[in-house]
């Protein structure tokens, strides 16, 4: 089998040695599924989060991508959702869907936000998505987290979900002034804000700002308890063909470009049919730059 030179993939270099042994282990280990896979690989090259977990999502993405640069062959899909793909969700009508909610954040504290745990939750949570949000639910790229957004005692209002940063933004790293080196090691210190719901019946003025500051406040011990690391940045595309990205100035997110309209693990320059869209930033943390240039 001929080997490629070293590959780099979500800030991990594999070295030549690494990809040849890669190759050895998939055809010696047919009969599992890709999954099973992808943890082994993780395991036997110590491939972890900061918080000793596996990185088994990312090693499956970086398996697949060898596999069709014809490095070697996967076994066959097993029924399930690739990471990425678009997700039917049914109509389980978890909540009802009442009259409009109209008012000020005032009238409708407290707000607050319930990490998504439980599996009630997580159907809630995707039914939401899959009905109401333009982008759908589909299963997220890495390491993930996920909100319901609550107002008064137990009104479900919208939905957050929180994951891996993008590996190439160009007017971000611009404004983050990183080199590829820098980026590599320290990416896993941002977070994207990949969705973003307020349910279209509910009407409170200020509610989604108020939402974004609650979340600043919570994602980093959060983040951090899941996966042993504490983000310094957050960051979210805007397609501003539908939006304008109010609430993220109002919540104090600072706007630094446009995207060139590339796939989010984009490292060959080539254009996949993205629209460009507005890139906001928050930092969560006044020396952020000093965690993300070392």
């Amino acid at each position: 089998m001929e080997i490629q030179r070293e590959r780099v993939f979500c800030g991990r270099r594999f070295s030549s040695n690494e990809l040849e042994f890669i190759g050895e282990l998939v055809e010696s280990c047919s009969g599992i599924s890709r999954t099973e896979l992808a943890y082994t690989v993780c395991e036997l090259l110590d491939w972890k989060r900061p918080n000793g977990k596996l990185k088994g999502r990312e090693c499956r993405e970086f398996l697949e991508k060898l596999a069709d640069s014809g490095l070697f062959r996967l076994p066959g899909r097993r029924d399930g959702k690739p990471l990425g793909s678009r997700t039917s969700i049914p109509d389980m009508r978890l909540e009802p869907i009442g009259r409009d909610l109209t008012g000020t954040v005032r009238e409708f504290s407290p707000i607050w936000l319930k990490r998504v745990e439980g599996e009630n939750e997580r159907l809630s949570w995707r039914q939401w998505m899959g009905r109401y949000h333009y982008l759908g639910y589909k299963v997220p790229f890495g390491a993930s987290l996920r909100y319901l957004i609550y107002a008064k005692r137990d009104a479900v209002v919208g939905g957050l979900q929180f994951s891996s940063a993008a590996w190439r933004i160009g007017c971000r790293d611009r404004w983050i002034g990183w080199d590829d080196r820098q980026r590599g090691r320290n990416l896993q210190k941002i977070v994207s804000n990949s969705r973003f719901l307020i349910l279209p019946w509910v009407k409170v003025r200020n509610l989604a700002s108020t939402v974004l500051s609650l979340a600043a406040r919570e994602i980093p011990h959060h983040w951090q308890g899941l996966y042993g690391i504490r983000p310094v940045l957050l960051e979210t595309l805007v397609d501003v063909a539908r939006y304008s990205g109010t609430c993220y100035r109002a919540a104090n997110w600072t706007p630094v470009g446009m995207t060139t309209g590339r796939g989010r693990m984009d490292r060959e320059g080539k254009r996949y049919g993205a629209a460009p869209k507005a890139v906001f930033v928050y930092p969560l943390t006044p020396d952020f730059r000093r965690h993300l240039l070392v």
